[in-house]
């Protein structure tokens, strides 16, 4: 990535967010003032699960995982982001260390604000808290859909449902080309919540179907549709 500015907080996709939307000029001018920038390059860690929760993640850009480690230290991804996203606030409320962490999937920018200047409008913005609590409450709800997609949906709808996350996470609206990301068959295992020869030779039933195109670690979905089908099997 080329040497970036300083993020301006009120010109970053995450101010029109649904939290830090919320947020008055004089409070984006206070963590504006006091926010830590800092760019990462692919395969670097943002933050470590077990580490202490200093602050509130806002991505500027780039595209993010959001992994933890079961007791035999495999990783599973069980979040994406993207820019204007936010990370980290639950184990900010929570007041515990992170309970996950955040690696970079490609080139990204992200600031931090301090744990003292995100306390500070959390109290003060009726709005911003409501809006945090929304937030906890749909990341709940998503993490309680994934358990029970992960124990009951066969492997084949699970690898199609991670590829449609894919697409609406990271794809952008006005783009008319088919949508193409580079992902590591690793990656998209630790996704899916399966090996990664699974996961490799579905992919391969997938291309073979004309559902998909694959060149390297690049993945085009070219029949989203399709893999709309497979995922609601089991639904």
């Amino acid at each position: 990535m080329e040497k970036y500015t300083n993020p301006v907080c009120h010109e970053c996709p995450s101010s029109r967010g649904p939290l830090m939307g919320c947020c008055q000029k004089d409070e984006l001018d206070l963590i504006s003032n006091n926010k830590v920038s800092h760019w990462f390059q692919k395969g670097e860690r943002i933050f470590l699960e077990g580490s202490p929760a200093t602050g509130l993640y806002c991505v500027n850009k780039g595209k993010i995982k959001i992994t933890k480690s079961s007791s035999d230290g495999k990783e599973q991804i069980v979040r994406l982001a993207k820019a204007g996203d936010v990370l980290g606030f639950r184990s900010l409320l929570a007041g515990t260390k992170y309970s996950t962490s955040a690696v970079a999937l490609d080139d990204c920018v992200v600031c931090c604000i301090p744990r003292a200047d995100f306390f500070r409008v959390w109290q003060s913005n009726l709005q911003f808290s409501t809006s945090l609590m929304q937030m906890m409450a749909k990341a709940l709800g998503d993490a309680e859909v994934q358990m029970l997609h992960l124990a009951y949906n066969p492997v084949r709808e699970r690898l199609a449902e991670a590829l449609l996350l894919l697409y609406h996470t990271f794809r952008k609206e006005e783009d008319e080309q088919p949508f193409a990301i580079c992902i590591s068959r690793e990656d998209l295992a630790s996704l899916v919540g399966t090996a990664k020869e699974t996961a490799t030779r579905l992919l391969s039933e997938f291309k073979g179907e004309g559902i998909i195109a694959t060149r390297g670690s690049e993945v085009t979905i070219l029949k989203a549709d399709s893999l709309s089908h497979i995922a609601s099997l089991y639904a």
